[in-house]
């Protein structure tokens, strides 16, 4: 572990620096009861079960339509933000891409302190550079950076307490999800599954930096599920895992989804299952052990990962409440997994899919249409290479019992071509195309029923976008659009209740949380962060 230099600005405008924050208090005890405390938002996903559902319900489907701009702060970046805050006791924590972390007045959107982390210039990137979000616990922030570190901010004014390099940045490992903090851990992905490298899923502990536990995503030779790789195909697989996971304090699991095998396109060099790219992980929080694991898209040539948000919930499933893990999956189907067990329960399309049959075997394994693998000539596939959902955040309402998810129904030709590895280049084997303009294709927000897996309602967004949604208990949906519109939704109909035109595209999910008694919505849109709370 080394310590690496930074910078941290302070501005503070008459206002105490004390005042940025020693993290609330925020323990082990609040985050697992983080439901409980609705003004705060303390995870990525708002809770453990990542339902992305908020419990605050001055805004309602009544009076929605009066909600307006309280602040907007600019931010300076030319990229697309993702970033999810947090709010801890009336303070906010922002990252933004090149790694930069902020602390501000959720009030006001005033700047406490940034800190800026000493990205490398030489970095090869396959998806630009990201950063989206943090984690707490007590008075340090986590940061994942471009170039594979984990790094401790103090809460109070950005210093580093610590930074442990993860893994090599110039191999083409980075770390662009939000970390997840489970007891005395801070859990992190991987991602760079575009350039050859072994996926994983690390545990380190908070106060050290020191790491405690380490589970690859692709088993080694000796291991089970090694066999489902060609040759040592296995080295260079990829299987990254690059969004936040899920955790259930009651099995003490975690959750976390997996990434497509590499080369990309081109399976004929990594022929067989391909374990466990594609898949959902449940881990063992304290050893990292592997208790059960369900891969969506066996051998994937499409790149379809699973590293979509894996959201928990208790559900009335015949007549018996049982503990199941929902997931839009990238490759057009919606599923639900016991999430004790690992066990398939249902798999059903909720998007435009023609790659499989849309009824899956017994085990939940795709039965493959015939002529829809990549080609040297391109081969038209549904969904796109973006696939029918993605990393942007879906959400569940306990009140309606629905999944909402922002939907694509879209295509791409697939191309497969030749696939040498060399260390931090891409490693893909092929490349896929657009068939025509995007505004050919289409997303929607779907509600979906989470035992049948059947749409109760729709609602169509303006072209391809990719926002992640937040429900409330005030019976309100909140989602965006490429378009840069901000809008909500009744929760139970789908109907469209308030827009706001927010000058950028939305690309980031979106939270509430209240100070003095006032429900503020907040969401990165365009190059700055946006709140909106009820006219006064």
């Amino acid at each position: 572990m080394r310590i690496r230099m930074a910078i941290a600005f302070f501005l503070v405008a008459g206002v105490a620096l004390a005042q940025a924050g020693d993290g609330g208090g925020v323990t082990n005890d609040r985050l697992l009861n983080a439901a409980d405390e609705p003004q705060n938002w303390l995870q990525y996903s708002g809770t453990y079960d990542a339902q992305r559902f908020s419990r605050l319900n001055q805004v309602t489907s009544e009076n929605v339509d009066q909600l307006e701009v309280a602040w907007i702060r600019q931010l300076n970046t030319l990229s697309a933000l993702e970033t999810t805050p947090l709010v801890v006791d009336g303070i906010m924590y922002i990252s933004m891409p090149d790694d930069i972390v902020m602390a501000l007045d959720a009030r006001t959107g005033q700047i406490f302190w940034t800190y800026a982390y000493p990205v490398p210039e030489a970095l090869m990137l396959c998806c630009g550079k990201q950063s989206r979000g943090v984690a707490i616990l007590g008075d340090k922030l986590f940061l994942g950076t471009l170039d594979a570190h984990l790094v401790a901010l103090d809460t109070r004014n950005g210093e580093v307490l610590w930074d442990v390099a993860v893994a090599n940045g110039l191999a083409g490992n980075s770390i662009t999800g939000a970390p997840l903090v489970v007891k005395d851990m801070v859990l992190t992905g991987i991602a760079g599954g575009e350039y050859g490298i072994r996926g994983f899923i690390d545990a380190y502990d908070v106060e050290t930096g020191e790491r405690r536990w380490r589970t690859y995503t692709i088993p080694a030779e000796g291991e089970p599920g090694n066999d489902t790789w060609a040759g040592d195909s296995w080295k260079t697989g990829g299987s990254p895992t690059w969004v936040t996971g899920s955790y259930d304090p009651e099995l003490d699991l975690v959750y976390w989804g997996t990434g497509n095998p590499g080369p990309d396109w081109n399976g004929e060099v990594r022929m067989g299952d391909n374990l466990y790219s594609d898949s959902m992980l449940a881990l063992d929080a304290d050893t990292g052990e592997l208790e059960w694991h369900f891969q969506f898209t066996p051998w994937d040539v499409h790149d379809w990962d699973a590293c979509q948000i894996p959201v928990l919930a208790d559900v009335d499933w015949n007549g018996t409440e049982r503990k199941v893990l929902l997931l839009a999956q990238r490759n057009g189907f919606f599923y639900a997994l016991d999430r004790e067990t690992g066990e398939f329960l249902r798999g059903t399309p909720f998007a435009k899919m023609d790659w499989a049959e849309e009824k899956l075997d017994p085990n939940g394994r795709p039965i493959r249409v015939p002529g829809k693998l990549p080609t040297p000539d391109g081969t038209l596939v549904s969904p796109s290479v973006n696939g029918a959902a993605n990393w942007w955040s879906p959400t569940f309402s306990p009140d309606t019992g629905l999944y909402y998810q922002l939907s694509n129904d879209t295509a791409s030709i697939y191309f497969i071509a030749e696939a040498d590895y060399r260390e931090g280049e891409l490693f893909v084997g092929g490349y896929p195309q657009s068939p025509g303009p995007a505004d050919t294709f289409g997303s929607a927000v779907r509600a979906l029923d989470p035992v049948t897996g059947e749409k109760v309602w729709e609602f169509k967004v303006q072209a391809i976008s990719s926002a992640g949604l937040l429900s409330t208990s005030g019976n309100l949906v909140f989602g965006g659009s490429r378009g840069g519109n901000f809008y909500a939704l009744d929760a139970r109909s789908g109907e469209l209740l308030w827009r706001q035109s927010v000058g950028g595209n939305v690309h980031a999910g979106p939270m509430s949380y209240s100070v003095d008694g006032k429900q503020y919505v907040t969401v990165a849109a365009g190059h700055a962060l946006f709140s909106f709370s009820l006219r006064q």
